[in-house]
């Protein structure tokens, strides 16, 4: 199926590891030009040039989304590279589990204010594309409670409802806008390798609650954002795509 992307220009945030890097990898695959960004400018460095194999146009820095004027200037970076923007996906997460103050400030600027700042960034190329896309990467743990519950799951349900906002508010300008909640999904390096090796016990309980015996893989999440994001989901906005092997119980209305 062409998605019909080839030729568009996305911006991806946290997109060198996990769903995020698959995210962006997606993408450029199905021909769209993608900029990308993370903290590390050595992991920026190496995911774009992975990318450019691809052949299409790949733009990298090094940014942090809770500094709302380097997101702001990386945004802008990156539409004059590619001629304009089409796609908007915020991926990036403090992944905040704790509970004290700390943790909801940094849940707050990374996951909610990062989200909401990459929309504003992007707003003005999106109100000149004919095929715009926002999507946010929520979770799960923002439609049940479960050892998240805290500034991570508020956060990841926070999004849903201000992504569905945003769909209502800018349908009128041809501007779809829509959420993906992953289930567990396991990767080198991510948090469930690292529940793996550090709280087992935890990882054995997480594993047994999903009924296909599994985790699912940054692969099988990016394939979820990246129709989201595309013109083949042209009907498709303020929804929240639940991608998660059957994992959650409660019914979606």
């Amino acid at each position: 199926m062409d998605l019909g992307l080839k030729g568009l220009s996305a911006v991806v945030t946290g997109a060198t590891r996990g769903i995020g890097r698959a995210i962006a990898e997606t993408l450029a695959a199905e021909g769209a030009n993608v900029a990308i960004c993370a903290r590390t400018a050595g992991d920026v460095e190496q995911a774009a040039e992975a990318l450019r194999a691809y052949g299409v146009q790949v733009h990298g820095a090094a940014v942090d989304v809770a500094d709302g004027a380097a997101l702001e200037a990386w945004v802008a970076d990156a539409a004059a590279a590619f001629g304009g923007l089409d796609i908007a996906i915020a991926n990036v997460s403090a992944l905040a589990i704790a509970q004290d103050e700390p943790a909801w400030r940094k849940g707050f600027e990374v996951d909610m204010m990062g989200t909401v700042r990459l929309v504003d960034a992007t707003m003005p190329w999106l109100e000149k594309s004919r095929a715009a896309a926002i999507v946010a990467v929520s979770s799960v743990s923002g439609r049940e409670i479960d050892f998240t519950a805290g500034p991570y799951g508020t956060f990841k349900a926070a999004l849903v409802h201000y992504i569905q906002g945003l769909a209502h508010q800018l349908a009128g300008k041809g501007i779809r806008a829509n959420t993906m909640s992953p289930g567990n999904t396991y990767f080198p390096g991510g948090i469930w390798e690292q529940i793996e090796h550090g709280n087992p016990t935890l990882f054995k309980e997480a594993l047994a609650l999903n009924p296909t015996g599994r985790m699912g893989t940054p692969r099988e999440m990016a394939n979820a954002a990246v129709f989201l994001a595309s013109p083949a989901a042209s009907f498709v906005s303020g929804t929240n795509l639940v991608v998660d092997g059957a994992l959650t119980r409660g019914v979606q209305l």
